[in-house]
């Protein structure tokens, strides 16, 4: 894969290339590494096209975490225990949150590195809250969002998020 664009939220591409500059050099090598051409694998089902040849986000996220696993980045879970503060009183929490976490793709160096080819709600989360919230939680200081451009998304399943889309939301949620 190749790098079609790069967008720097709150100045983080800054204070990542001057911090992180290793590792920045990592998750390049990384996405290179990555043939996407080899993850068109999936054949669509869906309505609108029929039989068409796409991009596997499966088969591509398993060869993200194949080459970041090789470079020992790791994910990074941590368990969720849900309050009953806001619950009615028939309503148990603690089987809601039995098993329950987040996770972040790969962290190294408190850098975190979230890959999305899926739907575009998750984008948005891994961003706007998981980031923020394994930042909170002391895991991560700033993270990297990997996603595909219109175009390569054009070659996946309906409703998968891209980078264009993202700039823009970012740009005008104030």
């Amino acid at each position: 894969m190749k790098i079609a664009g790069s967008y720097s939220f709150k100045n983080g591409e800054k204070v990542i290339s001057k911090r992180y500059s290793k590792l920045l050099d990592e998750v390049t090598r990384v996405i290179k590494l990555v043939d996407a051409p080899q993850h068109k694998s999936k054949i669509s089902k869906e309505k609108t096209m029929p039989g068409r040849q796409l991009f596997s986000p499966r088969s591509i996220n398993k060869s993200f975490k194949t080459e970041f696993a090789k470079l020992d980045w790791n994910p990074v879970r941590v368990a969720c225990q849900y309050s009953d503060e806001h619950n009615s009183s028939d309503y148990e929490t603690r089987l809601a949150s039995r098993g329950a976490f987040r996770e972040m793709d790969f962290v190294k160096e408190k850098l975190g590195v979230e890959v999305q080819f899926g739907k575009y709600a998750f984008m948005v989360y891994n961003v706007c809250a998981k980031m923020t919230i394994f930042h909170n939680l002391g895991h991560i200081d700033f993270g990297i969002e990997i996603v595909p451009v219109k175009a390569f998304a054009e070659e996946m399943s309906t409703g998968v998020s891209y980078f264009e889309q993202f700039i823009w939301d970012l740009e005008h949620r104030g």
